[in-house]
């Protein structure tokens, strides 16, 4: 049986939830998180519907105590077998921001969540990464400098431009293991974020998504692609 585990954060809703539904289905073994288990039912459906091969754990990405206690059970569901692929989705997006009004709670909240507390956890599960591994850091377009032609979500903008700053960095030091490490825009999706005129259905954006990172090369490692896999500008 082919035991390759997974760890997907943010998967209570959404492309997270997708994803660890997706990776089920190709008979990963997941390790999904998210802040608060208990309220994640769909979630916890589907660990029903998988038991033995989705394990539902607490984290919080931004706060430390959080991640440690991830790192603490981490091994016990996993059997201590290495992960092969590790999905940063977690997010949060503070709408209807105003330049002038835009509050310093939600510039440290996004940071904190899309950039610092992925980069502290990648660097911190870097000994149970498999060599070969992927590191996917779910990103967006919005956090791309060059292609931002207005004042729109900025707490989001900077903290996904951050995180792709991360992405860049950690490529550069798991690249002597052969781990490759990607910002991933996952489109416009039809989730509670992208809303209901979104482009993409969820299922439509993770197939793609699991598509470039099954296709992904040591040369990719570092690169900021969409969901059909082109590059995007920093």
């Amino acid at each position: 049986m082919d035991r390759k585990h997974c760890l997907v954060t943010g998967a209570n809703r959404g492309l997270g939830l997708e994803l660890a539904s997706q990776l089920l289905a190709r008979q990963r073994h997941v390790v999904a998180t998210c802040r608060h288990p208990g309220k994640a039912t769909a979630l916890n459906r589907l660990s029903a519907e998988h038991p033995g091969r989705l394990h539902v754990l607490p984290l919080d990405v931004a706060d430390a105590r959080s991640r440690d206690a991830l790192l603490h059970e981490l091994p016990l569901v996993t059997d201590e077998e290495p992960l092969h692929l590790l999905v940063n989705n977690a997010g949060v997006l503070r709408g209807g921001e105003r330049f002038g009004q835009v509050a310093a709670t939600d510039l440290d909240t996004s940071f904190h969540t899309h950039a610092a507390g992925p980069f502290l956890l990648t660097q911190s599960l870097a000994p149970q990464l498999a060599d070969g591994a992927v590191v996917a850091n779910i990103s967006s377009e919005i956090g791309s400098i060059a292609l931002r032609q207005e004042f729109r979500t900025p707490s989001y903008a900077i903290g996904k431009a951050a995180q792709n700053m991360a992405t860049s960095l950690l490529s550069q030091a798991l690249s002597s293991r052969g781990i490759k490490v990607v910002a991933l825009h996952p489109g416009w999706v039809r989730t509670d974020m992208g809303g209901d005129n979104a482009a993409l259905s969820v299922a439509e954006s993770v197939s793609g998504l699991l598509r470039v990172i099954d296709h992904l090369t040591p040369a990719d490692s570092g690169r900021f692609l969409d969901w059909q896999g082109d590059p995007l500008p920093w």
